[in-house]
């Protein structure tokens, strides 16, 4: 059975924990990236890591981007949104449907 797992700063992620989702505190783009490799080589299928964290691991969540899984999904942390995770997910949006759901298309 898969599994989903989040990465991110301690303070962003430890609720996460209240809601069954197993939590990974990194610090450090190479802690990141050893820690994101070890998860997408192993039994999750989600991957939520925070856009601080997405930041300095552009290139390792690149490598997983045309795969089927892991799916990696950027959130908000604590020190606030940056749309990168919003901007993510209406690029899969509008390869999926063909569309900008936001805009109709017409931008």
């Amino acid at each position: 059975m898969y599994k989903a797992a989040v990465m991110g700063d301690y303070d962003s992620i430890y609720g996460f924990a209240a809601l069954g989702l197993d939590t990974f505190s990194v610090s450090g783009q190479e802690d990141a990236e050893k820690t994101l490799q070890k998860l997408a080589g192993s039994e999750y299928a989600v991957i939520y890591i925070t856009e601080a964290v997405a930041a300095q691991t552009g290139r390792a969540i690149a490598k997983y981007k045309e795969s089927l899984l892991p799916s990696i999904i950027l959130i908000p942390g604590i020190s606030g949104n940056t749309g990168k995770g919003v901007e993510g997910v209406k690029k899969s949006v509008e390869q999926a449907v063909g569309s900008d759901i936001l805009f109709g298309g017409n931008q």
